[in-house]
């Protein structure tokens, strides 16, 4: 039986799974909306993932025995709990780690997903600058939803339909407020909607690169990366802004769970776990969706830093802890 592991990728807005071989090639891949509720998403994610698994097998695949998982995202501590990964990472690495195994040359990395986006830049395979914007919700995949609601089309349709415009309109996107003023000031006076759409477009491109790419040296080769990047008229807007090629991989918004995939790898099987999905050697998906997780947050009165704790319980047992700057604020774990 071959070897797999598990990354997983828990954000505001979405949350990514993969399962990799021992090739390091994706085998199980599933991508769901978060709804506020991350280790509840985590599970269906993890449900989806050993359908595929299960299908694959049923059709004559060799069986899989994942040993080790990853986590990364901004529910990457809780959710790490919950799995019993061995690797808790932040997304600036997971997103390099997973681009340069794919594009070993890459000198840039762009990403956009729903309420935030990043850049980092690469030199000879590793991370050497990045930057984030989380602040404001303008030129994310989150804004470009509520856009196109407004216009009546699909967010999905958005990249077709803008390709066919010949003269975006100029749309000022350096706010979401403006930018929606902009947006029903062009509809009003009569812009065609594609050329509205290619104006959102080039606005959510320009805003990027004014504002998480401002003071950074953007190289080529040029990788795009988040739900957007699925987006082919804010790819179209990147190449003409840059004045070069954008690549996009097909599994470019799996990118930060594939990284956590390839460390969890990297880092080898887990070992002796006593408790949790790895308690029997290997990745138990039953035992994700059987225990039920819950977080309370309590203050640390054992000295003046007053650290708010975070505790992650799996039914009764204390199954993690973070929070406390200070030995005197550490929690022991009960499982």
């Amino acid at each position: 039986m071959k070897k797999a592991y598990l990354g997983i990728d828990i954000g505001s807005i979405s949350t990514k799974g993969v399962v990799i071989d021992e090739d390091r090639n994706i085998v199980a891949r599933s991508y769901l909306w978060t709804e506020g509720n991350p280790t509840e998403a985590s599970k269906r994610v993890a449900r989806q993932l050993k359908e595929q698994l299960d299908a694959a097998q049923a059709e004559g695949g060799e069986a899989l025995e994942i040993v080790g998982a990853g986590t990364t995202g901004s529910a990457r501590r809780l959710v790490g709990a919950m799995l019993g990964a061995s690797v808790i990472k932040n997304e600036i690495t997971a997103h390099a780690v997973g681009t340069t195994h794919l594009h070993p040359d890459v000198r840039t990395i762009l990403e956009i997903g729903g309420q935030d986006s990043k850049i980092i830049c690469v030199a000879d395979g590793i991370a050497v600058d990045y930057a984030m914007n989380t602040l404001c919700a303008a030129g994310t995949g989150s804004f470009l939803s509520s856009q196109a609601h407004r216009l009546g089309v699909e967010v999905e349709e958005f990249g077709d339909i803008a390709l066919t415009s010949e003269k975006p309109a100029n749309i000022a996107a350096r706010c979401t407020v403006f930018a929606e003023s902009d947006l029903v000031h062009k509809i009003q006076v009569g812009y065609a909607r594609e050329d509205i759409i290619a104006g959102l477009c080039h606005a959510v491109a320009s805003n990027y690169l004014n504002n998480v790419g401002k003071g950074k040296k953007i190289l080529a080769p040029v990788v795009f990366q988040g739900g957007v990047s699925k987006n082919a008229g804010v790819v179209d807007a990147f190449e003409k802004q840059l004045g070069m090629p954008v690549a996009v991989d097909p599994d470019g918004h799996l990118m930060g769970a594939y990284g956590a995939a390839l460390l969890a790898a990297d880092a080898g099987p887990v070992r002796n776990a006593e408790s949790g999905p790895f308690a029997s050697g290997s990745f138990d998906f039953e035992a994700v969706q059987d225990f039920d997780f819950k977080t309370r947050e309590i203050e640390c009165q054992k000295c003046a830093n007053h650290c708010e704790v975070i505790c992650v319980y799996r039914d009764r047992d204390i199954i993690d802890s973070w929070g406390n700057r200070c030995e005197k604020g550490a929690v022991k774990t009960t499982a």
